[in-house]
């Protein structure tokens, strides 16, 4: 870490600090645990959810501070992504200054503390991406992006850590609602619908692609309407519409020009006994193989980029143009154990059958693995 770049805003032994909780071991929960420990949300376990936090949170949050330093290729030197550290920092500074939490006040006291962090750091995801158009635009144009391993590494572990502080945070803050939704444990949905999720997110992503192109192909969905199972449906909800609005991108484009009528998006959920499937499937022409290996990595995007628009709309949703939507979505299938695969045949039509792309979502059912941990 150079403190050089640091002591211009913070103090030493802040910096000292961060070095010594980023060589912390993190600790992770599952899905399970937050529901189990969740259920009953009385003054005595909301003290202890604090405390863990107060405990925990630094430790995630220096690792990330201390990885923001030391980036290849003069990332870390990027204004957005001296922006983000920042951030990172600040939020550090505020959970070590708070003393020790020993009542119920002081976890009120906590929780609003917390709450302002996460509201900090809404803007992590854009805020990075212009950090990499930042690099990407100094870059020599001959260097192959998906080469880039150790970017691409980088970012997953730090989206993933992302992912699990919100969860943590925002889970102990929807603790705290006198009033919540029937089946609700902070965060999660204890009899939580696909079928109902799915179809919240497909008219989301039909909404934004009416919006952009004035209009959109059918989502048909499929599977039983009266499954349920435990999840975060925020969670589950973002990356249905990211696979759903990629689909609807790809038909529309393809039969923008054409007097046929667009073929419709297909959702299949699958209750299995270990994981539940949802199958997002279009006939948009499918990708290309060499394009295949580039969808999950953080430098590509077969879209206009939306941070070259408009800087100052970085946190509009577009239909695309990130290249962060894929790899952000499967990493949010892994952090409660489950995945996120593409399978696509390109290629023109034969008689009645279009190419297209098979998005598979894999979820846990069991809820019983432990958060992926950077």
């Amino acid at each position: 870490m150079t403190a050089k770049k640091l002591c211009e805003t913070f103090s030493k032994s802040l910096i000292d600090d961060v070095q010594r909780w980023g060589c912390m071991k993190q600790t992770g929960v599952s899905l399970r645990y937050m529901m189990e420990f969740g259920s009953e949300p009385g003054d005595r376990n909301l003290l202890i959810s604090a405390q863990f936090l107060h405990k925990e949170l630094p430790i995630r949050i220096a690792r990330r501070a201390l990885e923001l330093e030391t980036l290849p290729y003069g990332l870390s030197e990027k204004p957005a992504v001296l922006k983000v550290r920042d951030w990172y920092l600040d939020s550090f500074r505020d959970l070590r200054s708070f003393s020790e939490i020993k009542d119920t006040s002081d976890e009120k006291e906590f929780t609003q503390m917390i709450k302002a962090i996460k509201v900090r750091h809404n803007n992590v995801v854009p805020m990075m991406a212009l950090g990499v158009q930042q690099l990407k635009k100094v870059m020599n144009p001959k260097i192959v992006y998906e080469d880039l391993d150790e970017i691409h590494q980088f970012l997953d572990r730090f989206y993933m850590s992302r992912i699990g502080i919100r969860m943590l945070i925002g889970q102990h803050v929807e603790l705290h609602n006198p009033d919540p939704p029937p089946h609700c444990v902070g965060y999660i949905h204890t009899k939580m619908s696909p079928l109902e999720v799915a179809r919240t997110a497909s008219e989301d992503a039909r909404a934004i692609c009416m919006r952009e192109y004035g209009c959109a192909p059918d989502v048909n969905i499929y599977g039983d309407p009266s499954f349920t199972f435990p999840y975060v449906p925020t969670h589950l909800h973002l990356m249905v519409f990211e696979l759903v609005k990629n689909s609807l991108r790809a038909v529309q484009e393809r039969f923008v020009d054409s007097d046929k009528v667009a073929p419709p998006i297909r959702i299949i959920v699958a209750d299995g006994i270990e994981d539940v499937t949802i199958k997002v499937s279009d006939e948009g022409g499918g990708i290309p193989r060499s394009g295949l290996s580039k969808i999950f990595t953080y430098l590509y995007s077969t879209a206009r980029n939306p941070l070259d628009v408009d800087l100052g709309t970085a946190d509009a949703v577009t239909m695309a143009g990130y290249g962060y939507g894929l790899p952000i979505s499967r990493l949010y299938a892994r952090y409660f154990g489950g995945d996120l695969q593409i399978i696509s045949m390109e290629g023109y039509e034969l008689r009645c059958v279009h190419a297209g792309t098979d998005a598979y979502l894999h979820l846990s059912r069991l809820g019983d693995s432990q958060e992926p941990l950077p």
